[in-house]
């Protein structure tokens, strides 16, 4: 990994940091306000709701203007944010800085991932450099919580009982500025030439090639079978009788194998096919849903937490190199910003839908549905990157309007 890449990838750990560090400064900040659970609940869905509507008009903007101009936009939501919070801690302006970090944190996402992508040269170099990237959203989900939490309890001055959660918004308010000062001379790629604009093109027709559909719907059941478990994971603890901290450690554990594998990949992406690993994390996935109901001990439910994170954490460096193999340079931050919004649209629904079903069919059944619908995808994924499933000459970007 080179000095340019190391930067741009740090510049969006400090991002991607403070809104995990709001993520969690917030609404232990409401409830010690006195708000309810529900409260909170729309507290954090505010994070991902801003970025699906704003992912589709980032990721335009990011093939129009390169990586700087996006990102400082990006980083001064954030920024913007954590000072209103810092300023005014009550809980509108806690749910203004929820919307301001989460979609600022989603503009530099966009912008970085298309960065990274047009600066790397085949797909074994893609699958290196998305491997890297996937690393940094772990690293800053560790490290945003965790300092932010130590300025909460430590950071304390005078008799005010908010004073280190004010330390902690402030802090996290400078992050941002940071990241802009260290990418702000970074070279931009060159700029893709775009054909003639077609008449009505959407971001909806990049639909249209099955080729990006199955890419999309593969990433779509790697995203919930992630949500799946990290939702499902504590009331299955729960059940079973299991305290706070084992039930938080087993998620650690499926966390830090997610972000284990994704260091060794870069290691041996010349060696691997998207679609080959596609499919059998895809597969290792069900199978491990159809068993870990069966789980009773901490022992076994953490050797599936960890079985379950090196699979679902390899799935996301390969689609990411697919995407770019199969979108038109003009077009790849709109496609970056249309995966973006599915995803978090799926965040923000999905929760809801796991907590109707499994009240309905209980957790074990909805672990084994979840398993089948993945198990679905198997082999559609193992044919991605197959020269039947890219040809370019059938380029979305030729393809007219339904």
């Amino acid at each position: 990994m080179n000095a340019a890449l190391f930067k741009v990838i740090g510049s969006q750990v400090l991002v991607h940091a403070t809104m995990a560090g709001v993520r969690l400064a917030a609404p232990l900040l409401a409830l010690k306000q006195g708000y309810s659970a529900p409260a909170v609940g729309v507290l954090l869905a505010l994070f991902a709701l801003t970025q699906v509507f704003l992912a589709l008009p980032a990721g335009r903007f990011a093939d129009r203007h390169g990586l700087r101009r996006p990102f400082f936009i990006g980083m001064l939501m954030a920024s913007i944010g954590c000072a209103a919070a810092m300023l005014l801690p009550t809980f509108p302006v806690l749910c203004f800085a929820a919307l301001c970090t989460g979609g600022g944190s989603g503009i530099v996402v966009i912008t970085v991932q298309r960065h990274v992508g047009r600066a790397a040269h085949d797909p074994s170099q893609l699958k290196k450099v998305f491997s890297w990237l996937a690393i940094g959203p772990a690293f800053a989900n560790f490290v945003g919580p965790f300092f932010t939490g130590l300025m909460i309890d430590h950071a304390t001055f005078g008799d005010s009982p908010l004073s280190g959660y004010r330390v902690a918004f402030g802090l996290l308010a400078l992050s941002p500025i940071v990241a802009w000062f260290w990418i702000r001379k970074t070279e931009e790629t060159p700029r893709a030439p775009a054909p003639a604009p077609v008449s009505g093109q959407r971001a909806w027709d990049l639909l249209n090639d099955p080729a990006f559909r199955t890419v999309l719907i593969v990433n779509w059941v790697q995203s919930a079978s992630w949500d799946v478990h990290t939702f499902v994971l504590p009331l299955l603890g729960h059940e079973r009788g299991m305290s706070a901290s084992v039930i938080g450690t087993l998620l650690g554990m499926f966390a830090v194998a997610a972000a284990a594998i994704r260091l060794l990949m870069p290691l041996v992406a010349d060696r691997l096919r998207e679609g080959a690993v596609i499919a059998i994390a895809m597969a290792a996935t069900a199978c491990i849903f159809v068993v870990y109901p069966f789980m009773e001990s901490p022992l076994t439910m953490g050797v599936c937490s960890v079985l379950l994170g090196f699979s679902l954490g390899s799935v996301q460096p390969m689609v990411m190199s697919m995407l770019h193999q199969i979108t038109p340079q003009h077009r790849q931050g709109e496609a970056l910003g249309l995966r973006l919004m599915v995803i978090n649209a799926s965040s923000v629904a999905m929760p809801m839908l796991f907590g109707a079903a499994g009240g309905v069919i209980g957790i074990s059944a909805l672990f084994w549905t979840v398993g089948a619908g993945v198990c679905c995808g198997v082999r559609a994924a193992w044919r991605m990157g197959t020269p039947e499933h890219i040809e370019p000459e059938k380029k979305v970007a030729q393809l007219p309007p339904p």
